[in-house]
């Protein structure tokens, strides 16, 4: 019999990962409900901008709308742990869908500015589907711990490529028809991927006894962990809106898509390969490894805007930059599983996600606060600085421990 080749060697765990009964059509809602989540904030900007001709309340209602889920999903996810995932997750997401629908009414309507805010805060109730995902493969490969790196490295990837087509697909959409088709179509993606996923029972995690387990924020090494995400989180805000004001400097802003594309799909492809690795280290001493890493290859993107102020040499540099970051949030997932007690498992891992859209905001915030400042080539220097803060964060952690 010839041997495997290694293209095949490599595909390997990921069709092993899809062997287990019922797992392939819980990923099959689970993007299909993960892939607005790129939409929906690109189509809300639109959607107002166009209506009532203000960038900036369109970014404050947005925001708002980013604050309300950093005080609702741990609470959300508190209940999907309590109740189930199939009980919480439908309610939870038809109401967030009804946040939708009002935000579009008010627009319609002409209603008063704060309608908008109270409207699009109504939709921090939508369930984090990445981290309901997580938890059926934890309980499916419990025991497994190299399938469970696999499956964190694949649900990392759905990540970044849902985020990487999900503002393309609203932009083509609101700019191919009319302002509200994203918000329309996101918000049908997200019921049917919900229902879809939601309905696949058999590899629902059952409700853990509740025991009298701290919360996940007072667990050993997850206030620091948590830290670390609210770093790498700036990493990405900052890198968005720095990437957008270069190419929108030198009169090439419809290539900043282009070039976030590119960062995506290289944490997508490393993502995709670090889940073949068969890992021996554990995950406390691979952390800093991975963020040291990461904030080496966040350098390259500055060097080549500092050098060349090439757009063509910055694309390659963003794809490799983008190559540390799926290893880093990976790795840094896996902490998050260990250190949550197994009741709270869905908070743990809302906790992590809201900690790094904190950072997003901030790094946004940041980002666009120096090149207003200064210039887009200082910008470059925050997500340098934010991923060694995230490294400083994990070796001080560790030391502690």
């Amino acid at each position: 019999m010839p041997h495997p080749t290694p293209t095949h060697h490599r595909l390997g765990p990921y069709r092993r990962l899809f062997t287990h009964p019922g797992t392939r059509a819980f990923t099959l809602g689970n993007l299909v409900a993960r892939l607005p989540m790129g939409m929906f904030s690109v189509s809300a900007v639109v959607m107002i901008a166009d209506a009532r001709g203000s960038y900036a309340l369109a970014g404050a209602v947005t925001a708002t709308g980013l604050a309300a889920t950093a005080l609702v999903a741990p609470w959300v996810a508190r209940l999907v742990d309590r109740h189930g995932q199939a009980r919480v997750a439908v309610p939870a997401t038809l109401f967030a869908a009804l946040g939708g629908v009002a935000l579009l009414l008010c627009l319609h309507y002409d209603a008063p500015d704060w309608t908008l805010f109270a409207a699009y805060a109504a939709t921090a109730t939508t369930p984090n589907i990445g981290g309901m995902s997580r938890a059926r493969w934890a309980h499916l490969l419990e025991g497994d711990p190299d399938a469970l790196h696999t499956a964190n490295s694949f649900e990392q990837a759905a990540d970044e490529l849902c985020f990487m087509l999900g503002p393309v697909l609203a932009a083509f959409l609101c700019a191919t028809f009319f302002p509200e088709a994203g918000t329309l179509v996101g918000g049908v993606l997200l019921l049917t991927g919900m229902f879809l996923f939601t309905a696949q029972r058999a590899t629902e995690p059952p409700v853990a006894p509740r025991t009298k387990a701290r919360s996940p924020l007072r667990s050993p090494g997850m206030p620091s962990l948590l830290a670390a995400f609210l770093a790498t989180g700036a990493v990405f805000g900052a890198m968005e809106v720095v990437t957008i004001a270069f190419a929108d400097e030198r009169g090439h802003r419809t290539a900043a898509g282009v070039l976030l594309g590119l960062q995506a799909a290289g944490s997508c492809a490393a993502g995709l390969l670090f889940g073949t690795l068969k890992l021996r280290r554990p995950a406390e001493s691979r952390l800093p490894w991975c963020t040291a890493a990461m904030a080496a290859l966040m350098t390259l993107p500055l060097l080549a805007a500092a050098l060349t102020s090439s757009l063509l040499l910055l694309a390659p540099a963003l794809l490799l930059a983008g190559m540390a970051t799926a290893p880093t949030m990976v790795t840094g997932m896996a902490l998050v599983q260990q250190r949550t007690p197994a009741d709270r498992l869905n908070e743990g891992m809302t906790l992590a996600v809201t900690a790094l859209l904190g950072g997003v905001a901030a790094g946004s915030a940041l980002g666009g606060w120096t090149v207003e400042r200064a210039s887009a080539v200082t910008g470059f220097g925050i997500p340098v600085t934010a991923a060694a803060l995230a490294l400083l964060i994990t070796l001080s952690s560790r030391a502690r421990r």
